[in-house]
């Protein structure tokens, strides 16, 4: 991502955060928090990966109101940024705090089910 691009995202990513997490009154959207903004070097659209506490109805419902507010977030940046164009806002779960769980857990189970090796024997020891 081009530099231009990245600097954008970062402040993309922060506002929403602000916008999302003290001025929106949606109660759907519940425990969101921006994780991470994609932007491609036209500027055209950000892929904004949000993380949303909860169960997954919680986390659908959050999504549809995260994309019903997309016009008001985007209304709300421009005023912000004041720049020419604000990138169209499409919105996606970001699972990989999940991912990072299972993964985690998928190896602590291969740990405890792994048999632990025996050391080889010293020199001059007796097997």
């Amino acid at each position: 991502m081009p530099h231009r691009a990245e600097r954008l995202a970062e402040t993309i990513r922060d506002e929403l955060t602000e916008l999302i997490g003290g001025e929106m009154g949606d109660p759907r959207i519940g425990l969101a928090q921006v994780t991470e903004v994609k932007l491609p070097p036209d500027l055209r659209v950000a892929q904004v990966y949000v993380a949303v506490v909860g169960s997954e109805d919680q986390q659908r419902q959050a999504l549809q109101a995260l994309l019903a507010a997309r016009g008001y977030l985007r209304a709300e940046l421009a005023q912000r940024l004041q720049i020419r164009h604000i990138p169209e806002l499409h919105f996606d779960l970001d699972r990989q705090e999940e991912l990072d769980l299972r993964l985690g857990r998928l190896l602590h189970r291969a740990s405890r089910q792994a048999k632990p090796l025996a050391p080889p024997p010293e020199p001059g020891e007796e097997e």
